[in-house]
């Protein structure tokens, strides 16, 4: 399989905008809504501004239950086959599993996105074979448990040392194209979440890679803001105020629901600056 390199970013300068598509019953902020119509979401997605559509078939919401490897390819691979038809733009896999990484590649997707950052049997060796750049998340704990009374030490430490293991794991795989996601929501607290947007480059700088931030509609933005109850339709603020945060600190990418209101405000931000 041919390597693959990230096309520059849509707004001058960067970041680059990850549209978030999935297609599961049951996350927690879009569960089932593009079940249906997952290709013509995407490509508006793409219209609206987005660099890449991440494409994920198992949730990863606190308290979600795993998902058997051929339900979660059949749920992802038509949908990036079909995407994919359409459009040259990069795609990503958003999971855990070596199997389903594996047929996503196969149908036509570019990046492995894991938020268990290839530590599943067989992982690296499928990264390696598949030579695409890769997402290594940090997460304390798994999705049914992460939410369970996270604590660390010192948060920001801890998750650079995590993630400049993961790297080295991986480059001692011959894997070059490597990105770096902190994991905001992943078994964190809302100051785990603050200190860590806070340090977005601190976690650039001693990781050495880029940095991937998703903070679009999570829980923390409620814990804010008692009003934003409702992930889709109460957060949009929030999760803006956190992409652009994440920019001004270092971010390379941002993970978002709400493309075109994200990128408005990354290129008002990034007018400021010319």
């Amino acid at each position: 399989m041919n390597s693959f390199t990230m096309p520059p970013a849509k707004i001058a300068g960067g970041p680059y905008v990850m549209g978030v598509l999935n297609v599961t019953p049951d996350s927690f902020s879009d569960g089932g809504l593009h079940e249906q119509a997952a290709a013509p979401h995407a490509l508006a997605m793409l219209e609206a501004g987005a660099d890449i559509i991440d494409i994920g078939g198992e949730s990863t919401r606190p308290g979600a239950a795993p998902v058997e490897d051929g339900e979660e390819i059949a749920r992802v691979v038509p949908v990036i086959a079909a995407l994919r038809a359409a459009t040259k733009a990069p795609i990503s896999i958003d999971t855990m599993k070596p199997s389903v990484a594996m047929a996503a590649l196969q149908a036509g997707a570019s990046v492995w996105n894991d938020v268990a950052a290839l530590q599943a049997p067989g992982a690296l060796e499928t990264a390696a074979a598949l030579r695409r750049p890769v997402i290594l998340m940090h997460m304390q704990g798994e999705p049914r448990t992460m939410q369970n009374e996270p604590r660390y030490q010192d948060v920001v430490a801890e998750v650079i040392a995590f993630l400049k293991q993961r790297v080295a794991a991986a480059e001692a795989k011959g894997l070059e194209d490597i990105w770096v996601d902190p994991g905001l929501g992943f078994g964190k607290t809302l100051e785990h979440n603050l200190a860590l947007l806070n340090n977005t480059g601190r976690i650039a700088e001693e990781t050495g890679r880029p940095v991937v931030i998703g903070a679009s509609r999570k829980r923390f933005i409620a814990a804010i803001d008692e009003r934003a109850k409702d992930a889709g339709n109460d957060r949009l603020g929030g999760s803006v105020a956190a992409a652009l945060i994440a920019v001004q600190n270092g971010a390379a990418m941002v993970r978002v629901h709400d493309i075109a209101e994200t990128v408005q405000a990354l290129k008002v931000w990034r007018a400021t600056l010319a």
